[in-house]
């Protein structure tokens, strides 16, 4: 990659394929044996980092020696890579880009505190692993942390505390920047589809999205909570995103072309922060996991009839325990406040409270995906007429050593 510099705000430079005497030592193959738990030596890696790839195919775990990649669907190890010595090789964030062995590695914040102790990914450096070659063919510098990475096949996109900067992947030329109200996570999302992205992050003012349309090359701001957004998710194809506020009781489904409302749902009535949403392939279910330990499945009436889909979760009874009836609702709507005729989860699947965890829609249909920050794996199943509890049906904790496990 030709090697870059970019002066404005907090870009710094984009630098070509480091040097080798850079390169970290590596250990580990990349065809590990067909048990799913990948350690093998005895030693059980911190996690620092989870995120499942753009279709939900795999997941990529950082850690503090390096990173692992798992198939979903059946479970296994498809790689795992550690960095000696432990911890310069510790891995913060890492995205993948579909299936392909291109990833973006960025270190843990204070991964340089230490100056005898270098680290190899720095957490204002976004790094390019080609895992094909097993080294960095790229990365790009900033003043300050990388606080999340999104990849396409064409674009880069790198968040910041204020900004976001639109990288082409080919040659890493800086094409877009954005400035944004204070985003410590890292909200940003973006679509998927062939041909020109849709870019989803936070507006300048609290509560504000803005929506960049690159097709259209329109931007649109949403206003879309009275407090603070603390969770967004934007489908494959750009064209619905759903937002949660630091709140956590509502969520809200927008269409992202024009900005309107098209559906609201409550998580309960309770604040908790939300940790993932996520949209079914077809847009009819919604995924959501906050800190409380319970998943819930929503069922998208509205976008489902926007979309043109066949609508099969209209008939879904809404199975929440401490829901209003909807006798009452009929009795006293227009005199209780919105609380009581709230649209409520379908589905739910009970967790450790206080962990976090991950969400993503299954292959299967109706098979919802929840990795955690304890190593955990679970897939379940819900009934979308019945609804009520999720059926587990595999479960994994993909850190447990290899001879631990029979």
């Amino acid at each position: 990659m030709a090697q870059r510099s970019d002066s404005e705000s907090d870009a710094d430079s984009c630098s070509s394929l480091p040097s080798s005497a850079d390169n970290p030592s590596l250990i580990h193959s990349r065809n590990p044996d067909s048990n799913p738990n990948p350690t093998s030596s005895g030693s059980i890696p911190t996690l620092l980092h989870l995120s499942f790839n753009q279709n939900n195919a795999c997941f990529a775990a950082g850690t503090d020696s390096g990173f692992l990649v798992f198939q979903c669907e059946p479970f296994k190890l498809q790689f795992r890579r550690d960095f000696l010595p432990q911890p310069r090789g510790a891995v913060g964030f890492v995205a993948m880009l579909f299936r392909s062995q291109m990833l973006g590695l960025v270190g843990p914040p204070n991964a340089g505190s230490d100056p005898l102790q270098p680290p190899m990914f720095p957490s204002n450096k976004l790094m390019i692993w080609n895992d094909v070659d097993s080294r960095c063919i790229g990365e790009l510098s900033f003043r300050s942390d990388v606080k999340s990475v999104r990849l396409r096949n064409d674009r880069i996109v790198v968040v910041l505390q204020h900004r976001v900067y639109v990288y082409n992947f080919a040659d890493l030329r800086l094409v877009h920047q954005i400035e944004t109200a204070a985003n410590p996570r890292g909200l940003c999302e973006v679509s998927h589809v062939v041909g020109p992205m849709v870019l989803v992050t936070l507006g300048l003012q609290k509560g504000q999205l803005r929506i960049e349309d690159y097709r259209s090359k329109r931007t649109k701001f949403v206003m879309a909570h009275d407090s603070r957004i603390a969770c967004l998710t934007l489908t494959q194809d750009g064209r619905l995103l759903a937002t949660a506020s630091n709140k956590g009781t509502l969520i809200r489904v927008f269409n992202a072309l024009d900005g309107s409302l098209l559906q609201e749902v409550r998580r309960g009535s309770e604040r908790a922060e939300i940790y993932s949403l996520a949209f079914s392939s077809t847009a009819q279910w919604l995924a959501a996991s906050s800190e409380k330990g319970t998943v819930h499945v929503f069922c998208l009436k509205a976008v489902s009839g926007l979309l043109g889909n066949d609508g099969s979760c209209a008939g879904a009874e809404q199975s929440r325990s401490d829901q209003p009836s909807k006798l009452s609702l009929s009795l006293l709507k227009g005199i209780l406040p919105r609380y009581f005729s709230s649209e409520w989860s379908v589905a739910q699947f009970r967790l450790n409270e206080g962990l976090q965890y991950l969400v993503a829609f299954g292959l299967q249909k109706n098979t919802l995906m929840i990795i955690g920050m304890d190593g955990s794996f679970h897939r379940c199943q819900f009934d979308p007429v019945a609804g009520g509890e999720m059926t587990q049906l595999e479960y994994y904790n993909f850190l447990e050593p290899a001879e631990e496990t029979s």
